[in-house]
């Protein structure tokens, strides 16, 4: 995570999906895998995307380039929300507080429990017959 020619870059991570963010400055363009953000996540999804620029009153000061893989696209959105504040963060340490206080520093561990053998799901048996 450093100063790089072409912006800064940071990585995101919720459930499986990793995000890998640039941001430069710019206009306030926002491409996901080289496709705009409205048909990425075509749902309410997209606004939860830019929170963290929204937060800082940063929405049009930075273009937003994101790889992104694995993972669905809630999983995916939160990753991108993930990866751009601690891009943000590298651009001005002193957006760190607004961007904590939000809760979008703190990466969320939760992760899919695997499923056990001799049951149905991870913890779910299979029903009991007596008879």
């Amino acid at each position: 995570m450093a100063v790089m020619k072409e912006g800064f870059r940071a990585t995101g991570r919720r459930k499986t999906s990793v995000a890998r963010v640039i941001l430069k400055p710019g206009k306030g363009t926002f491409l996901i895998n080289g496709v705009p953000i409205e048909k990425y996540f075509p749902s309410v999804k997209h606004s939860t995307v830019r929170m963290p620029l929204e937060v800082v009153a940063a929405t049009n000061k930075y273009d937003v380039f994101v790889n992104i893989y694995g993972g669905g696209l809630t999983g995916q959105a939160e990753a991108v929300r993930h990866g751009i504040t601690r891009a943000l963060v590298q651009v001005d340490s002193s957006l760190r507080k607004p961007l904590k206080e939000a809760g979008f520093l703190t990466r969320d561990s939760r992760m899919v429990e695997r499923k056990k053998y001799g049951r149905k799901k991870a913890r779910r048996r299979f029903q009991f017959s007596k008879r």
